[in-house]
This record gives structure tokens, C-alpha cells and sequence, in this order.
């Protein structure tokens, strides 16, 4: 029997602790142990971004992090963005703007974005290009998914003045 180690980290709000493998991924972590699937893994490679998350306030490829590395920390997946049956301006945008195809890239997409618009909440588009280049879509041409986090900015600003 391999040697175990209990990690304690809160995701979207709700706090967990579990006995794994010290060489666990956070990946699987996340979706084998908590069964939270939307954070997908694409590649294992860090190349494609579809298991972007966010720890500790920055962004992260969790299949090149392991589980013992979030050890105490907050992390923040897809399945946190929507509030009280309200979707995130994020999701809202990429629904409206047609944002996404075949959804796989979708949720890393999102959270890279969302770490932009928390870095940069007025991007230009080269902002944008480069806020989300750590992910990759094969399916959309990344046009609609530009015009999705433009409008999502603005939806962002909006709220934040009152309006």
C-alpha cells in the first residue's frame, strides 16, 4: 500500500480533505477524487489549457501541478462560476456570442479569461489574444470566443459602476 498524505483545499466555497497519493495530479484530484469533471484534461502536457484553473488567485495548468501543491489552498473551477442560478457575465458572454463549439476547451477558456478580466478588466484585443494563449480551441477559429470576453469585460465594468 503506497504511502498516503491528506490534502485540505476549498473549491468554488466548499472545503475538502482527502487521503491521496503524494504523486496525485491536481487534475485528478480534482475530477477522479471530488468528481468535480468540468476541469478537462486535453493533452497532460500543459499545452492545450482545458484544465486551466485558478489557485490561490492565479491561474494554473493542473495537470502539471500535483494535488500536495494546493495543500491549504482555495481554487476556483468551472462548476464555481455560476452563483445562485445566475451564470458568471463570462459564461453569459460565451453563451451569447457563440463562444464555444464543441465546449470541451470551454471551462480552461473561461478561467483564463476570467484571470485576464481580474488583471486587465479593460482589454484590448491583443490583451485578450495574449490573456488566452495558454489554451487552445480547435473548433471555433477563436473570433466569437474574442468578441465573448470583449463583451464580458463590458458586462463586468457595468457592474461594477452600478449600472
Amino acid at each position: 500500500m503506497p504511502n498516503l498524505v491528506t490534502v485540505e483545499v476549498t473549491i468554488n466555497g466548499d472545503k475538502y480533505v482527502r487521503e491521496i497519493e503524494p504523486r496525485t495530479l491536481l487534475v485528478e484530484f480534482i475530477r477522479d477524487d471530488l468528481r468535480l469533471t468540468g476541469t478537462h484534461i486535453g493533452c497532460d502536457t500543459s499545452y492545450c489549457g482545458a484544465c486551466s484553473i485558478i489557485l490561490n488567485g492565479d491561474l494554473v495548468k493542473s495537470c502539471t501541478a500535483l494535488a500536495v501543491q494546493a495543500d491549504g489552498g482555495e481554487i476556483l473551477t468551472v462548476e464555481g462560476l455560476e452563483k445562485d442560478g445566475q451564470l458568471h457575465p463570462v459564461q453569459e458572454a460565451f453563451s451569447e456570442h457563440h463562444g464555444l463549439q464543441c465546449g470541451f476547451c470551454t471551462p480552461g477558456m473561461m478561467l483564463s479569461a476570467i484571470n485576464l478580466l481580474e488583471h486587465t478588466p479593460n482589454p484590448t484585443k491583443e490583451q485578450i489574444k495574449k490573456g488566452i494563449s495558454g489554451n487552445v480551441c480547435r473548433c471555433t477559429g477563436y473570433q466569437n470566443i474574442y468578441k465573448a470576453i470583449d463583451a464580458a469585460a463590458q458586462q463586468l465594468a457595468t457592474e461594477v459602476k452600478g449600472g
